[in-house]
């Protein structure tokens, strides 16, 4: 099972970014996933979710409707697209896939002003 991520970057306040997870071994639909971040000196925290098929999708609570996490079966990958990014936003991103669980390498979103 791999979890690859890609689309980490630079961001300003305000602007817009879009991760993604490309899944291979493990059928994103079919399990729940997710994207947690950690930033410097802070806790790694849970970003969104999708449950075990696609019934339900939860984020944190600093998300506010910013984050939107999806899946797209034809290439079976996830997304978090991000909008109306803040100061606190920057971190490293992982894509989380469960059961069992497996990790993705992680996109770093670095702010620059």
């Amino acid at each position: 099972v791999q979890l690859v991520e890609s689309g980490g970057g630079l961001v300003q306040a305000g602007g817009s970014l879009r991760l993604s997870c490309a899944a291979s071994g493990i059928t994103c639909s079919d399990a729940a996933v997710a994207w947690y971040r950690r930033a410097p000196g802070k806790q790694r925290e849970l970003v969104a979710i999708i449950s075990i098929g696609i019934i339900s999708t939860n984020y944190g609570d600093f998300v506010k409707d910013r984050f939107t996490i999806a899946i797209d079966d034809t290439n079976n990958t996830m997304y978090l697209q991000m909008t109306n990014l803040k100061a606190e936003d920057p971190a490293v991103y992982y894509c989380y896939a469960y059961p069992p669980v497996y990790w993705g390498q992680g996109a770093q979103v670095t702010e620059y002003s």
